[in-house]
């Protein structure tokens, strides 16, 4: 039996999965994880509690998106809304890595 937590796991390595299937070798080195809350404010976050971040590449640590999993799950009404807002929130992300826009790796981004 899977937990609601694995679940999550699972649909962020998903999310992560296609999108480097899309890019290919243009896909960064990055690492995905996933906290359950964010663990304080970021100055750049205004007060709105974030879905997800990315934390840039520091010496030979690879750039590392953290998606934050109650937060997440606040936001969504049904159970199979949660993959959908998790794939929008690593695209999301992953473009901000590559300095371009989220429809440019997904042309279906927030539908």
């Amino acid at each position: 039996m899977r937990s609601r937590r694995d679940a999550f796991d699972d649909y962020v390595l998903d999310a992560a999965a296609r999108l480097e299937a899309t890019c290919g070798r243009a896909f960064p080195a990055v690492e995905f994880a996933v906290e359950d809350v964010p663990r304080g404010p970021a100055p750049w976050d205004h007060r709105e509690v974030p879905l997800g971040r990315l934390f840039p590449a520091t010496g030979a640590r690879p750039a590392r998106i953290v998606v934050y999993r109650r937060p997440v799950e606040t936001r969504v009404s049904d159970r199979r809304d949660v993959a959908a807002l998790v794939a929008d929130i690593v695209t999301e992300q992953v473009a901000g890595l590559l300095g371009v826009s989220p429809e440019e790796l997904d042309p279906g981004f927030g539908e």
